[in-house]
């Protein structure tokens, strides 16, 4: 009871003022370790960085993950489509939702540093029996009708004197910042995804074409045969490798018509739409690649890949949460004050001799609680290190996706440029062998030969144009494009 006197009466006092002006400057203070970003040791250049085809660029503070991703994917109905996911991705949309939790996270943590204030107004009435209301000392009856009420108002302050509040906003504000790169690493993966599928989409395309001119030629072919074998010239058999070599290509337009369909349906489902037709552009083969690869250096990646940006922010927010956890073994300072007005009658209740007001203050401190401060204070350093290991992890798994990408580049591309040079001799294959079995020169064979290899070698140069145009996308990714 003496210290709760002794906090009203010093309230009255010109100290009070002092009082608080020390308590906010002591609240300055805040326990547990500053964020600092870790240091890592990166490379001076990727990986298969110095390859002839790039090294022009290699050296070229620039990047091709700084560039738009309209500027890299110049297919207008690719870019359409790019749009069109942007806007209506579902995904996207709730890593934005995401984004509005973690402002609202940080609305709902911040306030806990300042007072809070509440107020009230009231007024009551109580009507008793007049006999139990009884007789005032003169005899006259006494009343029987009590009221009163008044406005008040009260108020609550937890003073943040180790900083354990802040040190909370500080791990919302980072939680916020991690969603925030979520979102941007959200939408580097739709764009990703989008420019694959479309790419697979129109190689797929290109398979359905080739199949159906092949067809085209090898009922031609068959035609020939069954023409030379009516006239003497030719043999059954050459007719029945015919038919094997035109119903062969005519299987394969079932299985290709349905992995057109499955790939729309995919695309269909990543612009946010329901299944149905995916507009064309550009054919596989005439989709622009650059020649050179601006790759900047390494050290780049730490501020431009989104993956990388929300696994530090995850870090600062666990390393905030240290200090939250080590001022639970401080005494906690709390203030409560509360004032009104009071009256049984209306007109006199904002008179100053029915004022009243009450003020407060406490302290705690954790005595015993069997290990569970210490035990959180561990498991808020442990969690510390778990979020440094995986930003460390993260920049690996970058590092390793740029030098992949860039090695799957110039492969992909060298193997298309064969594949190429292949299709074109294959081609010349076919014609003379064709030229040679019409003139009676050589058997069917060696046309049956010659165009199962031409089919199988344009089949695979429409996988290598894909492969090639992935790559880029992979390698636009792992530089950390996409997101801007």
């Amino acid at each position: 009871m003496s210290r709760t006197r002794r906090i009203k009466w010093t309230a009255r006092k010109p100290g009070t003022a002092l009082f608080l002006v020390t308590a906010i400057g002591i609240a300055g203070c805040k326990v547990g370790p500053n964020y600092k970003r870790p240091v890592v040791d990166m490379p001076a250049n990727y990986r298969q960085a110095q390859a002839p085809d790039i090294a022009a660029a290699s050296n070229d503070p620039a990047s091709l993950g700084d560039h738009q991703w309209a500027t890299i994917f110049q297919d207008p109905i690719l870019q359409k489509l790019i749009q069109q996911a942007l806007t209506d991705n579902l995904d996207l949309h709730i890593a934005a939702q995401r984004v509005l939790e973690a402002q609202a996270q940080l609305g709902m943590t911040r306030p806990q540093q300042f007072p809070s204030v509440s107020g009230s107004v009231g007024y009551s009435a109580l009507q008793i029996p007049q006999s139990l209301a009884g007789n005032n000392s003169d005899g006259t009856p006494a009343t029987s009708l009590y009221r009163g009420g008044g406005p008040s108002a009260s108020t609550a302050w937890n003073l943040d004197f180790w900083g354990m509040y802040r040190r909370q906003s500080e791990a919302a504000r980072a939680d916020l910042l991690a969603s925030e790169w979520g979102q941007r690493a959200t939408r580097t993966t739709l764009v990703q995804s989008v420019a694959d599928a479309y790419f697979q989409l129109r190689s797929l395309d290109a398979e359905l074409e080739i199949t159906q001119n092949t067809i085209k030629a090898r009922t031609d072919s068959l035609k020939l045969t069954q023409a030379l074998n009516q006239h003497g010239a030719g043999s059954l058999a050459d007719v029945r490798q015919a038919e094997e070599l035109l119903h062969a290509a005519q299987a394969n337009l079932p299985e290709l018509r349905r992995q057109i369909a499955v790939e729309e349906n995919a695309l269909s489902t990543l612009l946010g739409h329901n299944p149905g037709p995916i507009g064309r552009g550009l054919p596989i083969d005439q989709q622009p690649h650059p020649l050179e690869i601006p790759v900047g250096v390494p050290s780049q990646l730490l501020v431009r890949r989104p993956d990388i940006q929300q696994a530090e922010a995850r870090l600062a927010a666990a390393n905030a949460r240290i200090g939250v956890a080590r001022a639970q073994y401080f005494p906690q300072v709390s203030l409560t004050g509360m004032g009104g007005f009071g009256s049984n009658q209306l007109n006199a209740i904002l008179n100053g001799s029915n004022a009243y007001w009450y003020a407060a203050g406490s302290i705690s401190e954790p005595i015993f609680d069997a290990g569970r401060i210490r035990n959180n204070y561990h498991l808020s350093q442990a969690q510390q290190q778990e979020m440094l290991f995986t930003y460390r992890k993260s920049i690996l798994n970058a590092l390793q996706d740029v030098s992949n990408s860039l090695v799957s580049y110039r492969e992909t591309r060298e193997r298309r440029q064969e594949q190429f040079e292949q299709v074109k001799s294959a081609a010349d294959a076919v014609r003379l062998a064709r030229l040679r079995y019409a003139g009676g020169n050589t058997s069917y064979l060696e046309v049956l030969t010659t165009d199962t290899d031409l089919y199988s070698a344009q089949l695979l140069l429409a996988q290598s144009q894909q492969q090639e145009a992935n790559s880029l996308v992979q390698l636009y990714a792992a530089l950390g494009g996409g997101w801007q």
